[in-house]
């Protein structure tokens, strides 16, 4: 996995928009809400530039594993940017990096990774990633 978490490491980005929930006692976004964040800008990716129908595909990507590492805190109501690359891509997962950036920022306050292996939503066994979601992908392959 690439070392840096810079913008340019990152080929695609979603605006995120802290909400007053995310705040925990010590006034910070708390740590759970980065997955949160992790799984937008994967899904938006995967919907609109994969083609994947969340609804009625008959094949979807379940997470596996993740990580992140937290660098710095931000807070209600910070304007955050996701940024997402692929860092492995095998026959049936993608291994994703995401940078989490505050405001017009080149510091990233959060990275991370998580995978999904994508399976038959009736059967839940892994499949082959679809063509067009490959293809998109394969766009935001590192390395």
């Amino acid at each position: 996995m690439p070392a840096q978490h810079r913008p340019e490491d990152y080929g695609y980005f979603v605006p995120i928009t802290t909400r007053w929930m995310d705040n925990d006692v010590y006034g910070h976004v708390n740590n759970v809400t980065y997955y949160s964040y992790f799984d937008t800008v994967a899904n938006h990716f995967l919907i609109r530039e994969g083609g994947l129908d969340i609804h009625t595909a008959p094949v979807i990507g379940l997470v596996v594993e993740s990580k992140c590492s937290y660098l710095a805190p931000v807070a209600y109501p910070d304007e955050l940017r996701a940024g997402l690359r692929v860092d492995k891509l095998t026959n049936r997962s993608v291994t994703y990096g995401v940078g989490i950036f505050s405001g017009t920022s080149d510091e990233a306050v959060a990275h991370g990774y998580f995978v999904h292996v994508f399976v038959d939503r009736e059967r839940r066994t892994a499949v082959p990633i679809p063509e067009a979601i490959r293809a998109a992908l394969t766009s935001l392959v590192v390395g």
